[in-house]
């Protein structure tokens, strides 16, 4: 397993046990993250989700989460985690995971997307820095 996978996954991780703030509660003026209206569900059961990025000052390693809920009630699942450079650019980012046959269907999802940094003063696991947040409902569409 990489370097690379655990800290998705950690930062993913993190994302999840988040609340779900607005995008204007968290985010520095110059910091956002965008989620695109539409997502790709495969056949097989992969998601990929995109958007947008942009962020400033990191001083460890930051990714773009996701997660995924369909339903009112339905259970929220990770959806990769995109290694971010926060050079105060705006950057596209793309999640992609496979989450089993059947899990999601086509229409409408809620996103949960964030810009997190993994801060190096936490122990035993780094300590989240959220740079940005956005909820965004899309429709997965048959890919």
């Amino acid at each position: 397993m990489s370097l690379r996978h655990i800290a998705g996954v950690a930062a993913g991780s993190a994302l999840l046990m988040l609340p779900a703030p607005s995008a204007e509660a968290l985010a520095a003026p110059d910091e956002s993250v965008t989620v695109d209206r539409v997502g790709t569900l495969t056949r097989h059961g992969t998601v990929t989700l995109t958007g947008t990025y942009r962020c400033t000052d990191s001083q460890g390693p930051v990714f773009v989460t996701t997660a995924l809920r369909q339903g009112e009630h339905g259970v929220r699942r990770g959806i990769g985690g995109t290694r971010a450079v926060c050079d105060g650019e705006e950057h596209r980012w793309t999640n992609t995971a496979r989450t089993g046959r059947g899990r999601f269907q086509p229409g409408s999802a809620r996103v949960d997307a964030a810009v997190l940094e993994l801060g190096v003063g936490g122990w035993p696991l780094p300590v989240p820095y959220v740079h940005a947040t956005r909820t965004q409902i899309i429709v997965l569409s048959q890919g």
